[in-house]
């Protein structure tokens, strides 16, 4: 069988800092951490390695980074503290995995992943999450290594305001994620968040839901998506994209295009970053910007946030 030829998109949330309020430094430091997490999936893929791996690896990084809303940089619920969800998908066997509402665990994709390989359940929640964490010896941080002065002062504007923020509104960034096509063929996806800044009530957004927020399937493409998570569980917009290909013929392109309209219709924001089975990449949105990044095999590495071609 051929080897084919490889591919791998990430993201770090739509609805990026806009450009009258983005600094020269403050955007190379974003430029930075986007582009460490996809030569950390590309460095896999270029080995050989699973399109699994790469997409674990590259939203590890990106957990890693403090400026993005997942793992380390993820934003304070309404109690002050952080609950993180997290998803991953396989696209040869259809297998998935999802972690929701958990604390202290320090990387909660490779949690999910977990879950999906070690249980035969898809997604585990809050306290029962965390303790099958702990069996598996997975590494826990204490509160300070999440605590961000910029997310605190945004946590406490949101309360005093008695509002529940969409991390980007506020200058923020968003969910994080990446979809990735490795040389036997094979599509994954994932997704990670800490959610809403002033969140209530354990809410869960499209990020763990596998479907809403992540999908992957071999016979068409693998999507994580970012934004207004609401909206990506109500059009579950992540497996929309592959059925409008699957099952209309449409082009990568196209099925997300029309997936982000139904998010849009409906009073919705966001993006997704998508890889088809042939290892074509988009990287749509609709918002001011997105924090975004891409590379296929021989090419060069691309980051992008804002709309420039």
């Amino acid at each position: 069988m051929a080897r084919e030829s490889f591919a791998i998109a990430v993201h770090g949330g739509a609805g990026a800092i806009p450009r009258t309020a983005m600094t020269g430094e403050l955007e190379a430091e974003y430029r930075s951490g986007l582009l460490a997490a996809l030569q950390s999936g590309h460095a896999i893929l270029s080995a050989g390695g699973s399109s699994l791996d790469a997409v674990e690896a590259a939203v590890i990084c990106l957990e890693n980074n403090i400026l993005f809303n997942a793992g380390r940089g993820s934003v304070f619920n309404h109690a002050g503290t952080h609950e993180m969800d997290a998803s991953i998908m396989r696209g040869d066997t259809l297998q998935a995995g999802a972690v929701a509402g958990v604390s202290g665990v320090q990387n909660p994709i490779a949690l999910a992943r977990a879950v999906m390989e070690k249980t035969g359940f898809v997604m585990l929640c809050d306290s029962g999450a965390e303790e099958f964490a702990r069996q598996l010896n997975m590494s826990f941080k204490p509160d300070t290594w999440f605590y961000s002065e910029f997310r605190h002062q945004q946590w406490k504007v949101a309360v005093a305001r008695e509002e529940t923020l969409l991390d980007h509104s506020k200058l923020e960034t968003g969910t994080v994620g990446a979809a990735a096509l490795d040389g036997k063929g094979n599509l994954a996806a994932a997704t990670s968040t800490g959610g809403l800044t002033n969140k209530r009530w354990s809410r869960i957004g499209d990020s763990a839901i596998i479907g809403a927020g992540t999908y992957a399937n071999n016979r068409t493409c693998a999507v994580s998506c970012t934004g207004y998570g609401e909206f990506f569980v109500r059009t579950v917009a992540a497996h929309e994209i592959s059925c409008l290909m699957e099952y209309k013929g449409l082009s990568l392109d196209s099925a997300s295009d029309a997936v982000l309209h139904q998010v849009a219709a409906l009073g919705g924001s966001g993006g997704v970053v998508a890889v088809d089975r042939t290892g074509n990449i988009f990287t749509p949105f609709n918002s001011e910007g997105m924090y975004r990044g891409w590379q296929r095999e021989g090419e060069p590495a691309q980051v992008r946030i804002y709309a420039e071609l």
